[in-house]
């Protein structure tokens, strides 16, 4: 089973998969995929939620699990016998429990062994940087919003190092973007652009719809 999050762009069963992505696709890329009815799916979520209340939850299939601290789910992590389990990120339960990260990572690769995990985070942070040094591949999407307010920073930044070469005052730089290790594929999709870090595995023909 594939999960496609953008045309092209699918995410791998038997893998760790790390996804930075607007709410609406990962949202879209759940509901719109008819085999997930068909297998276990695990979704996790922590202390609150951005997007289970926009997923379509018909499936007797589907199971929610709510960890409220890291090692609650870490728990829940090593129970797991799903065929998709689906962590929703959040960094308050590893506040005051650093020291739980490096356990759950290894957990999140070890059930990527047999099933298709997604740790899933609409923007990256210290915590969520640290699980995904154990994933398999990483996905960073954005969408068409996000590309055209990084154009116009990019834009702006020109503009302000053009102006520098006239002023002797000292300007703060605009840096955008994110820094995804290792690119191999970088593209442009209907949505926005997509990077993914790690092997990558082009969908099989036909199923490029």
């Amino acid at each position: 089973m594939l999960i496609e999050l953008q045309k092209g762009v699918a995410l791998q069963p038997g893998a760790f998969n790390a996804v930075l992505a607007p709410e609406e696709v990962i949202i879209s890329a759940i509901n719109n995929n008819q085999d997930i009815q068909r297998y276990l799916f695990l979704f996790v979520g922590g202390n609150y939620s951005r997007i289970l209340s926009g997923i379509h939850r018909t499936a007797i299939n589907f199971e929610i699990r709510r960890a409220f601290t890291a090692h609650q789910l870490f728990t829940i992590l090593k129970e797991a016998s799903h065929t998709v389990v689906f962590i929703e990120h959040d960094s308050s339960m590893y506040d005051g429990a650093w020291e739980m990260i490096t356990p759950i990572a290894g957990a999140l690769r070890e059930i990527g062994h047999e099933s298709m995990v997604i740790l899933y985070s609409v923007t990256p942070d210290r915590a969520f940087s640290a699980l995904i040094q154990k994933a398999d591949r990483v996905y960073s999407l954005s969408s068409v919003e996000d590309n055209q307010h990084r154009h116009a920073l990019r834009s702006s930044r020109s503009h302000t190092q053009r102006w520098q070469q006239y002023s002797p005052q000292k300007t703060l730089d605009i840096f955008s973007g994110k820094e995804i290790p290792n690119p191999t594929l970088s593209a442009k999709t209907p949505l926005g652009e997509a990077v993914v870090s790690g092997p990558f595995h082009p969908l099989p023909r036909g199923e490029d719809k």
